[in-house]
């Protein structure tokens, strides 16, 4: 099946088409909307479910990463997801796309974990015999791990692609600034901390893919992240390499080997340490951070991989359930 992206052109993830033209042409349908969090801020909501009167296969939540955001480029691979049979739900990070909050500040992850767990909570409550998977892309995937190390029972699998699991040398602050950070987020929590280049220089291989998520209506975070936000990052990938034993869920890790954002190293050692016993790591020669970045055989392979391991597991997940049903 190919990937919804190869339709897309440097203006429009929706090509020539309009949106609601684009998602009748994939038998999608598609809804928006808004849920109120704990912190009374306003967070937009999306999903997505095949068009088709057929029983769907099982639900995927989906986490983009920094600077992006559930629509755009990222809800291509929602697209994906939702034709090969799955209902997919999507928000947008506070302080990202349509949901409220400052631009790119994230002092504390927390909110924005339990702001996930709202909504995904309520998403698998309508859909309660559906096996569900969590999918985390960069950022995301940190948020993904985050979920599953708190709700490991409520998950039949786990999908990082490109995740936060470190942070590249090459994207660190340069020393003293990084030994300088938790002074720095305290004084100056909106400082903008100097890498080396913007995310998206070295995130999508394709130029035109970057001009596309530049022209991007929504998107309000960009650049380099504040002082309290980068420190937050690296304080999660302290967390996440001293608590990835814990996970047990059934994991595909996915990176790219050139990947100069989110070091794969990292997602490696996650993926060495997880205690599940169904896991399965692809690192991808050559391809960099943001695998939907890559030329058009590079994403099929990528996202290929992606939808034939959540098919096979949502399979053996029903199967699971129907022979406990039997047992019973």
């Amino acid at each position: 099946m190919a990937h919804p992206v190869h339709q897309a052109n440097e203006n429009s993830p929706f090509g020539n088409l309009t949106r609601e033209e684009f998602y009748k042409k994939h038998h999608v349908l598609h809804q928006e909307g808004f849920m109120l969090n704990s912190q009374n801020l306003k967070i937009f909501t999306q999903s997505w479910c095949p068009d088709s009167t057929l029983q769907p296969k099982g639900l995927v939540a989906m986490v983009h990463g920094y600077t992006s955001e559930s629509s755009w480029l990222f809800g291509l691979t929602a697209v994906a997801i939702a034709k090969a049979g799955f209902l997919v739900y999507a928000l947008d990070l506070q302080g990202h796309g349509y949901s409220e909050g400052l631009p790119g500040h994230i002092p504390d992850i927390q909110p924005i974990v339990r702001d996930c767990i709202q909504y995904f909570d309520s998403a698998r409550a309508n859909h309660p015999k559906l096996p569900a998977f969590l999918y985390g892309e960069s950022l995301g995937g940190a948020i993904a791990i985050l979920l599953c190390l708190k709700q490991e029972c409520k998950w039949n699998g786990l999908i990082l692609n490109g995740a936060m699991c470190g942070v590249s040398a090459k994207f660190k602050p340069v020393w003293p600034l990084e030994k300088l950070l938790p002074v720095a987020a305290f004084f100056a929590p909106n400082w903008r901390i100097v890498i080396s280049k913007p995310l998206a220089s070295k995130s999508y291989k394709e130029e035109w893919k970057r001009k596309l998520v530049a022209k991007s209506p929504n998107r309000r975070a960009s650049g380099k992240p504040p002082a309290a936000t980068a420190l937050e990052f690296l304080r999660v990938c302290d967390y996440i390499s001293r608590h990835c034993h814990e996970l047990e869920v059934p994991m595909l890790v996915v990176h790219g080997e050139d990947d100069m954002v989110c070091a794969s190293d990292s997602a490696r050692t996650v993926y060495e340490l997880a205690a599940s016993k169904d896991k399965t790591l692809n690192i991808f020669p050559g391809m960099w951070h943001q695998l939907i970045g890559e030329p058009k055989e590079g994403v099929e392979l990528v996202f290929g991989t992606i939808l034939t391991w959540i098919d096979s597991r949502a399979e053996k997940a029903k199967a699971n359930t129907n022979r406990l049903y039997v047992e019973q």
